[in-house]
């Protein structure tokens, strides 16, 4: 038997959310990683992520233009990142709203950036805005405006 005595616990930090970390991850796994979203940085409210040209995500063989969907999936993923930069964890929520207006056509053979903001958090809802552009964001090729429901992490685990 040991007779020395008991050493309390230490102190558990938590340890500081990692967003560029978990953006990296979830860039890997399923839909996104199937599209090649990358994670590229972020700032207290906001988050830029790319979707890289590949001739699979094409939606017309004829002109080389990216398929809408792949656009709309950057979008969905980068405004969604923006809530875990705003609120500074993760945070359980989905896409309640979200509205893509196209402004024009991405060129060929470019990788689309999408740099989005969390600008207002409220008890139950976040709202996002963003901008996807090919190269250069005063000419984009899409805006994203959209609200998240945020879910309770106790209702969360119950579902």
């Amino acid at each position: 038997m040991d007779d020395a005595p008991e050493r309390p616990s230490p102190a558990i930090e938590k340890a500081p959310f990692d967003l560029a970390g978990i953006a990296a991850l979830a860039c890997k796994l399923g839909h996104n990683e199937f599209l090649g979203l990358t994670y590229l940085a972020h700032g207290d409210d906001w988050v830029e992520t790319a979707l890289p040209w590949r001739e699979d995500l094409v939606g017309v063989e004829e002109t080389g233009v990216l398929a809408s969907g792949p656009v709309i999936s950057l979008l969905d993923n980068c405004t969604s990142l923006s809530v875990w930069a705003r609120r500074g964890g993760f945070t359980p929520h989905v896409t309640l709203d979200l509205r893509i207006d196209y402004v024009r056509a991405a060129q060929p053979g470019k990788t689309v950036v999408a740099r989005c903001e969390c600008y207002q958090v409220r008890r139950s809802m976040a709202f996002v805005r963003g901008v996807a552009h090919d190269g250069d964001p005063t000419d984009p090729v899409a805006h994203a405006a959209g609200i998240f429901m945020l879910i309770d992490s106790e209702q969360a685990a119950r579902a």
